[in-house]
């Protein structure tokens, strides 16, 4: 977990003078009194590298009805109630409000009392502005987005010198399957109002919102397998059901997976999947049952792009006929996943090598790829480990 922005037992005051020493001589390319702490010269980086430049402004924000739209498709909508009485002994005094952007970092809902959020509303920090790096600079929100990990940000390590008054603590909410970004949950208020548990809090209310969003996941699935597991057993054919985003609930006479690739509008009555070829589609409560057809058969080629460019999380597309999916990987995964990308196999051990620097550790490797696979079903094979027969991949750099 990243170190909170003022250690017990430190001066806020002093602390915010002596990075606002350290700020000016950065921005005006003065040797700085100290160094800023490793998250914020990252952050200060790749925001000077985007042209930013501390003294603008913030862009305009979307209308009510794409707010609407936004939180209807982040998916957070229901752990909100969670969010806000896990982090009520933050915002009970008036002094913070409670923020959840998305997963771009827009701002989609937020609390707070009317001094605050007035002052809030100066800073442009309302409803529907884009609170990303690459628009308003470091911040809690938009660095948490781009470092993937919960940060605080105290007064001057903000890159906009607005922001110079305020601090914020922002912890990333990931789809616990997938390792994508959801959203931020974000405590924001004065500078005065700093504490170093503050991090900590807003990272362990984070991490429950996305046990809770876990636990609806697996309920939600196991709904659909009681409904479609007895008209699999029924078919007398290969078929499998999924929900809306493709994860399998139950499978009847095909290899396992768990999850395959639909395309972002499936409508029925049939849809070419990469992994399975033609397939008839009938609605179920919450989800879909696929038939494929006996005639047909899997695409011959499936496209993965890693896009590992500057400035953003690194991310999986796994795309092929008409039907797309992303995943965030872990930073393990995206170790192997890129040296898997040349093309040329490597066994447990050359991995465990590459790795660890310690061929011996087959066993690590082994279960990291199992979950891989899991995750990339049908793209990862084996013995040696290599990308699928007919997968092309593209990195992005």
């Amino acid at each position: 977990m990243t170190e909170p922005a003022v250690s017990a037992g430190e001066d806020p005051r002093r602390y915010a003078r002596l990075l606002s020493e350290v700020y000016d001589a950065t921005m005006s390319g003065a040797r700085p009194p100290a160094r800023p702490r490793g998250v914020i010269g990252d952050s200060w980086k790749r925001v000077r590298a985007a042209g930013l430049v501390p003294d603008a402004d913030a862009g305009p924000a979307l209308g009510w009805m794409d707010v609407e739209l936004g939180r209807q498709e982040s998916g957070l909508g229901p752990v909100l109630e969670e969010l806000t009485a896990g982090l009520a002994p933050l915002t009970a005094d008036g002094d913070n409000i409670l923020v959840v952007a998305d997963r771009f970092g827009r701002v989609l809902w937020r609390s707070g009392s009317p001094r605050v959020l007035s002052h809030a509303d100066r800073l442009g920090f309302v409803e529907g502005a884009g609170w990303a790096e690459e628009q308003v600079g470091t911040n809690a929100i938009g660095t948490a987005i781009a470092s993937r990990t919960p940060v605080q940000i105290f007064s001057a390590e903000h890159f906009a010198r607005s922001h110079h008054s305020w601090t914020c603590a922002g912890a990333p909410i990931r789809d616990v399957h997938t390792g994508h970004i959801l959203g931020v949950v974000d405590v924001s208020g004065p500078a005065a109002t700093v504490h170093p548990t503050t991090l900590a809090l807003v990272s362990t209310v984070a991490r429950l919102a996305e046990a809770r969003l876990r636990e609806a996941h697996l309920a939600g699935l196991e709904r659909l397998r009681s409904v479609a597991a007895p008209m699999l057993a029924g078919l007398g054919r290969p078929g499998l059901a999924v929900d809306t985003n493709g994860w399998v609930a139950a499978v009847g006479d095909l290899p396992p997976r768990s999850r395959v690739a639909l395309p972002s509008r499936l409508t029925g009555p049939s849809v070419r999947l990469p992994e399975l070829g033609l397939c008839t589609v009938d609605a179920l409560p919450g989800g879909w049952l696929l038939q494929p057809d006996p005639g047909d058969g899997p695409d011959t080629v499936t496209h993965v792009t890693m896009d590992l460019r500057r400035g953003r999380a690194p991310e999986i597309e796994v795309t092929g006929g008409g039907g797309s999916w992303r995943y965030q990987p872990s930073p393990r995964h995206l170790e192997i996943l890129t040296l898997l990308a040349d093309g040329a196999g490597r066994t447990a051990a050359q991995l465990a090598d590459a790795l660890f620097g310690d061929p011996g550790r087959v066993v690590t490797v082994r279960a990291e790829i199992s979950r891989l696979r899991r995750v990339l079903s049908g793209v990862i094979a084996a013995q040696p480990y290599r990308f699928a027969d007919g997968v092309s991949v593209e990195l992005l750099r």
